[in-house]
């Protein structure tokens, strides 16, 4: 079986290819082209040999797609539920105008942060992952996930209070 070199170096350009075909968007192609060889690695001793490794990696790459455009999705299902023909009787055009501003400010305030913690925030936030799983994919420990998420979380309630 090839080093994670080896790995990288000779279908990078294929996997890459492959995505950037199906997303037409370069950046969310060369991340999800970095999550597959992420999961090949991790992964590696489920390959059983029975098609090629391209192949193999190739599924990966299609699955980590279909989660992607999962997750959209459901974002777009909230943002949909939450547009409803009927107008609830305490409904404050005011309120709701000041909590996307709130949402725009804590957007704008976590790419304000180191992108390891960045990471981390959305990985346990937006994408609901364990601290087990973050610590996973970073290579790290579980107090370390916890502990960075942590200080990512008073980092942004300082900037918070900042803004007052």
């Amino acid at each position: 079986m090839p080093n994670l070199e080896e790995l990288y170096s000779k279908y990078f350009k294929i996997i890459y290819k492959f995505l950037l075909a199906k997303t037409n968007n370069p950046e969310l192609a060369e991340d999800l082209t970095q999550e597959t060889f992420y999961y090949a690695v991790r992964d590696i001793n489920k390959f059983k040999g029975n098609c090629k490794l391209s192949v193999w990696l190739c599924q990966i790459s299609k699955n980590l797609l279909y989660k992607e455009y999962n997750k959209k999705r459901k974002t777009l299902n909230i943002i949909s539920d939450d547009i409803s023909p009927e107008i609830p009787s305490n409904y404050s055009v005011e309120e709701e105008i000041i909590e996307k501003e709130n949402k725009k400010n804590l957007y704008c305030n976590i790419n304000k942060l180191d992108e390891v913690t960045k990471e981390v925030i959305i990985l346990r936030v937006q994408e609901e992952k364990t601290f087990r799983e973050i610590a996973n994919f970073f290579g790290k420990s579980e107090v370390w996930a916890r502990v960075t998420f942590y200080r990512g979380k008073e980092k942004l309630m300082e900037g918070k209070e900042d803004e007052k």
